[in-house]
């Protein structure tokens, strides 16, 4: 008998014991007619997000250091491949994105004619920090500067790529600059993409787990360095 497609959410994690068991909890088991299957990977934590991401069944893969949210995102996208997924999605481990909304972007997906579609904050500011807000629209600039074309939250960690659009990309930033690279990659692959209205959930520990200001200065730094090496 045929086993039924599935959706592959990726998680990068880095010290999210507190709040990574009620997150995967959240998860849709099915989605349509796919089955869902969790990969968390667990980027040098030192706290106990491996082990609680496995009792709350998680497929779980360690970095022995922490290496980056890109470098993790891509070991989670590479064993998505590995398994064959129809459908697969990234989301953040910190509860800012709510899992429900998923059914929503993987339905779009399918409706399409989209290879990736991306979660975007931004149609929905309300609850967003100013200084946040401002930050990734400063953030979708430098991301056009780099890469000559915009969306509207560039920064968007909340996405669903088809298989197809999966086996396209090239990514290798090991850092938070990889969001930008992906639109690079949409648009120099000629994927079709949707952006899609969600609302972030801004908790106090989620603010605090967000991009911090020299993430930020790194973040911009790193994609500058790649239009230089270009020219």
């Amino acid at each position: 008998m045929r086993e039924p497609p599935t959706v592959v959410i990726v998680m990068p994690a880095f010290n999210e014991a507190a709040v990574i068991g009620t997150v995967l909890s959240k998860i849709p088991a099915k989605i349509e007619s796919f089955n869902t299957i969790s990969i968390v990977v667990d980027d040098g934590s030192i706290d106990l997000t491996d082990e609680i991401a496995r009792k709350a069944g998680a497929h779980v893969i360690r970095h022995m250091a922490n290496v980056g949210v890109g470098a993790a995102t891509i070991t989670g996208l590479r064993a998505a491949k590995q398994l064959d997924a129809e459908i697969i999605g990234t989301m953040d481990a910190d509860g800012q994105h709510d899992p429900a909304e998923l059914e929503r972007l993987v339905q779009c997906l399918i409706d399409g004619p989209f290879d990736v579609v991306i979660g975007s904050r931004l149609r929905i500011p309300s609850g967003m920090p100013l200084s946040r807000f401002a930050a990734n629209l400063l953030l979708n600039f430098v991301t056009f500067v780099v890469y000559r074309k915009i969306v509207s939250d560039s920064q968007s960690g909340f996405k669903v790529f088809s298989k197809q659009a999966l086996a396209a990309i090239d990514l290798n930033s090991s850092g938070y600059e990889i969001c930008s690279e992906i639109i690079g990659e949409i648009y120099r692959k000629n994927l079709r993409y949707k952006s899609v209205p969600i609302r972030a959930v801004y908790t106090r520990y989620s603010r605090a787990k967000g991009q911090h200001f020299l993430n930020g200065i790194n973040l911009i730094l790193g994609l500058f360095i790649r239009l230089m090496r270009r020219t």
